[in-house]
């Protein structure tokens, strides 16, 4: 089944300079969408109903369910009364460690960190990318953010959502995923490089959002060596980057940001002296 639609028109009164006028507003439409693996939903989400595909295939990845999109062998978009359901079918070997996974579990699952079982599995161990040889200079990352931001169809129609993008330094934002929620927008991201064979290692990817540390944990999974987010990260973000040698920029607006974790892969101008 086709995506639904992303938005609705809701009545509403602007008042403007002390002036009430009615009319109507654009808003993001956000229903629950369940992630379910051999028939079992492992999480359900509330999120808008586009590219949800991609959402499908970025989750599966992103949460180290699938190891590509090669181990999902059928993906299909269920209409529910109130929502959708992403239902996957893996390989067996794939589907077999899910179900170990799931039957050590000792509660529900909710948003960000999905089907966590234990604090050690939620600071996860995660791929070393030390070795990705990407360098951005100060406009690449500039013109990285600018890009996204021209690229949100869905917030300059709503105002009301966030975004994730894959930026080249060569080739420009070869892709870009919007949602209600960032980990969403991320997930769907992830999902349309793998379905697209863009490689993570190439480039950066860009988010709209602050940066907590399974924004990262989903970054590095990728196979990104730089992420920029354009509000600031935790601390654990920063020290997870770090160890997973994943170049962290925050705060980048306009021509000025900040980098938190190896600087190597940002060429610099001048550094101002410090007292």
């Amino acid at each position: 089944m086709a995506d639904a639609s992303s938005t609705a028109i809701a009545s509403r009164i602007a008042v403007r300079a002390g002036v009430a006028t009615p009319g109507s507003r654009a808003l993001p439409e956000e229903v629950p969408v369940a992630l379910s693996f051999g028939g079992t939903t492992q999480a359900v989400m509330m999120a808008t109903p586009a590219d949800l595909e991609d959402f499908g295939v970025g989750f599966a990845l992103s949460e180290a369910i699938a190891r590509s999109p090669a181990d999902i062998v059928s993906l299909e978009i269920v209409e529910a009364d109130q929502g959708f359901d992403i239902q996957m079918r893996l390989a067996d070997d794939v589907q077999s460690a899910l179900a170990s996974r799931r039957r050590k579990m000792a509660g529900p699952v909710g948003c960000g960190l999905c089907g966590i079982e234990s604090i050690e599995e939620a600071l996860r161990t995660l791929p070393d990318r030390k070795a990705v040889e990407l360098v951005f200079s100060p406009d690449d990352v500039r013109e990285a953010v600018r890009s996204l931001s021209i690229h949100q169809k869905l917030r300059a129609e709503t105002g009301a959502v966030h975004a994730a993008g894959f930026y080249h330094p060569g080739r420009g934002m070869e892709c870009v995923r919007e949602d209600v929620g960032r980990h969403n927008a991320l997930d769907k991201l992830i999902g349309a490089m793998a379905r697209a064979g863009l490689e993570a290692g190439d480039g950066a990817i860009i988010i709209t959002s602050r940066v907590s540390v399974d924004m990262v944990q989903k970054a590095v999974i990728a196979g990104t060596g730089l992420l920029i987010a354009v509000s600031a990260p935790t601390a654990l973000a920063v020290r997870t980057a770090e160890a997973a040698g994943l170049t962290l920029v925050g705060i980048a607006r306009g021509a000025d940001f900040e980098i938190f974790t190896r600087v190597n892969r940002i060429t610099q101008g001048r550094t101002s002296d410090v007292a």
